[in-house]
């Protein structure tokens, strides 16, 4: 048995629901679900959480519902402001598998994504991924010609070492983490019953940002570890303006509190939209943060 605060190794077989964020980008998403089909490992079921996109969106969607032979689950829900957390939340919800792999629409997947997520699955983790940034200029001919892949020498793009994929490297930076530092919600992967044991993401975030390092931080109280996933699990991220000036004072405060109060559930969560007999769900003494145990000490993967 692991030491506490260490995570556990995994088995190679894991049922994994991908979830893709999205709004109002269909030429995006669909370069997004282009990548998706051309997977060496496919995911049990895809589920694209849609934050109130219009009527493209759903073409998309219905197009790729007939192309594609893993299930694919278009979960809309009305366009009230940005309400990202709450769509993340419906889409896990409704994830029937063990392990869920979070993108955003405008992330353009390795083939090999969903088989290096699996591979780094461990138990009593979650998985923060990278990505490459891509200029205007480059997103552009990306979309234009449907391209899903970058080399290393590739003009407009920043992060390129995000090109190269390394099972050797990987494995010597793949360490455990804490902190708020690259924190990013377009590229990772969690146990549900993680999720369900903090209540998912925090709705109580309104407007762009935080909402991502907050279940993070709550994740950690709860005893569950990060682990970086570098050169493997690769994803090129299509340039679009940042919306940095959309978040607010409020969601830093959020932040702030769920830091210093060492909190592991948020009231305003995941529970909501379960269904009240699926095992698992906790109430909100039942997440000890002080415990620093995940849900099982069974072994569950491989890192190779």
């Amino acid at each position: 048995m692991a030491e506490r605060g260490q995570c556990r190794v995994n088995q190679p077989t894991l049922r994994v629901t991908l979830i893709v964020t999205t709004y109002n980008w269909p030429a995006a998403l669909d370069l997004t679900l282009q990548s998706i089909a051309r997977q060496s490992a496919a995911a049990a079921q895809i589920i694209v959480a849609d934050d109130g996109s219009g009527p493209e969106t759903r073409e998309v969607v219905a197009r790729w519902q007939e192309r594609l032979k893993t299930p694919l689950v278009h979960m809309w829900q009305a366009d009230e402001g940005f309400r990202l957390a709450r769509s993340r939340n419906r889409a896990i919800a409704a994830a029937r598998g063990d392990y869920v792999i979070i993108v955003d629409g405008d992330m353009v997947l390795h083939r090999h994504f969903i088989a290096d997520h699996a591979r780094a699955a461990r138990r009593g983790c979650f998985i923060q991924g990278v990505r490459l940034l891509t200029g205007p200029t480059t997103a552009g001919r990306m979309l234009e010609r449907g391209m899903l892949d970058l080399g290393f020498f590739a003009p407009d793009i920043r992060r390129r070492r995000h090109t190269v994929r390394s099972l050797l490297l990987s494995r010597l930076g793949f360490r455990e983490r804490t902190g708020q530092r690259a924190i990013r919600g377009c590229n990772q992967a969690y146990w549900k019953s993680d999720l369900i044991r903090v209540n998912g993401f925090n709705e109580a975030f309104e407007g762009w940002g935080r909402e991502d390092n907050e279940i993070a931080a709550r994740l950690y109280n709860a005893g569950i570890q990060r682990r970086n996933l570098k050169f493997q699990a690769l994803a090129i991220h299509l340039h679009h303006p940042l919306r940095h000036a959309q978040m607010g004072e409020r969601n830093d405060a959020l932040l702030q509190s769920t830091i210093d109060e060492r909190k592991a559930w948020c009231p305003l969560g995941l529970k909501r939209h379960l269904d009240p007999g699926i095992p698992g769900v906790r109430r909100p003494q039942d997440a000890r943060p002080d415990s620093g145990r995940p849900e099982s000490d069974q072994p569950v993967g491989e890192f190779a």
